[in-house]
């Protein structure tokens, strides 16, 4: 839902607000760069990048016929006892469709699939999306989003729980430090930080403002705490900085990098020295983006990744891996899926669905990098890569 409301970018640098930042760190001291030799626009369907090394792909869900549900989306996976999980949202054929259900399956290997099963079941007078997966190891929560059919886009989440992976409980509010439910819809994008402590970003009402959370609670279902966060200037209901995902650097800041709502197609991102409590002002990197949702992380201590595509436009192929040592200078990138021989062709057409691969969502386990995706807002897709392959001795030789 997020992804397809517009902002006048012009009338939000018109307003010239001015915030506070005296409770924030001043700015952040490095600049987001993405410097990749190679990397030339002006070839689309890989910009200029060479494919990341021992990548294998795996389909978890495709439609066949037209009775099949042809609209799938927002993939996230987890492990939970020593299972694969995987969640998105599905429908008939066209995006935010009344009839959305979340669905799951689930996997040994991260080869071999289940069929799809149901996580939540459509609900009369609003609209359901999938808000990722949290785990302690005993207990597996899945997140849900919950929209108003019509309005101000604005909506609440809620959780499931189970013990088994197969039976869950009934859907309860997400909680505030205060045990208040959480006003707000949960990014996708819930990980523990080195201190044990979970951070995410709600996006909050009214409208939709980006607003980083944190919580000591393991299974995310209460404690939330708003880090202190200011906005770039906006008009409207929704906020520029949307969709984030974040990493640590070797230094231990957090960085979160958001999709820029303002049309800029380029990288928003803020910076954390204290875990999540503040947080620079937000400011514009040169990061290429597609304004779409993308995903970030640490495969090690000293190497940072991001998932996106880094098209400097809107279109979503290819999807691009990106490495930085220092987590500001991104050097090294590859291609996980691009528009050449391994883009499948669009089956079924529908509202909001396009060419591409959207929506990455990655998990690093037992030393291999996941990266979920949807193909086309139609395919439910997973490649892995050995992160050892990753090293600069595996790397490959860029075109």
């Amino acid at each position: 839902m997020i992804h397809r409301l517009g902002l006048n970018l012009a009338g939000a640098l018109a307003l010239g607000a001015c915030f506070s930042t005296a409770s924030l760190p001043a700015s952040a001291e490095g600049t987001l760069t993405f410097d990749v030799e190679g990397y030339d626009r002006s070839h689309p369907a890989t910009l200029g990048l060479g494919p990341a090394p021992v990548a294998e792909t795996y389909t978890v869900y495709a439609p066949e016929t037209a009775e099949d549900y042809a609209y799938n989306h927002g993939a996230v996976l987890t492990v939970f006892q020593n299972q694969f999980y995987i969640q998105w949202q599905s429908s008939f054929r066209d995006e935010d469709a009344p009839e959305t259900r979340v669905m799951y399956a689930v996997s040994e290997d991260g080869e071999n699939w289940s069929e799809p099963r149901i996580l939540a079941e459509p609900r009369d007078g609003v609209r359901l999306t999938n808000g990722g997966w949290l785990s302690d190891g005993e207990t597996l929560i899945a997140f849900l989003n919950i929209w108003p059919l019509e309005g101000t886009p604005q909506g609440h989440t809620e959780f499931i729980s189970s013990i088994d992976g197969v039976n869950w409980s009934d859907a309860a509010p997400v909680l505030d430090e205060s045990g208040a439910p959480i006003q707000g819809v949960i990014e996708q994008d819930s990980r523990a930080l080195p201190d044990g402590r979970i951070l995410t970003s709600f996006h909050m009402q009214p409208g939709l403002r980006a607003a980083p959370y944190y919580t000591f609670n393991p299974l995310g279902t209460d404690g939330w705490t708003a880090g202190a966060f200011e906005n770039l200037p906006y008009e409207g209901e929704v906020s520029r900085e949307l969709e984030p995902s974040w990493y640590v650097t070797p230094d231990d800041e957090v960085v979160m990098v958001f999709r820029d709502q303002g049309g800029s197609h380029e990288t928003i991102f803020a910076v954390s020295d204290d875990m999540g409590k503040t947080w620079s002002a937000p400011q514009m990197g040169e990061f290429p983006d597609s304004r779409s949702k993308q995903s970030a992380g640490n495969l090690t201590p000293d190497l940072a990744f991001r998932v996106n595509n880094p098209r400097g436009d809107r279109s979503r192929f290819p999807l691009v891996l990106s490495l930085s040592d220092d987590g500001y200078e991104f050097d090294r990138a590859y291609t996980i899926r691009t528009a050449l021989a391994d883009m499948p062709p669009m089956l079924f057409d529908g509202k909001y669905k396009r060419l591409g691969y959207s929506y990455p969502k990655s998990l690093v386990h037992d030393g291999v990098l996941y990266i979920a995706y949807a193909t086309h807002k139609e395919r439910i897709e997973i490649t892995r890569i050995p992160v050892e392959a990753l090293e600069p001795e595996y790397a490959v030789e860029r075109p």
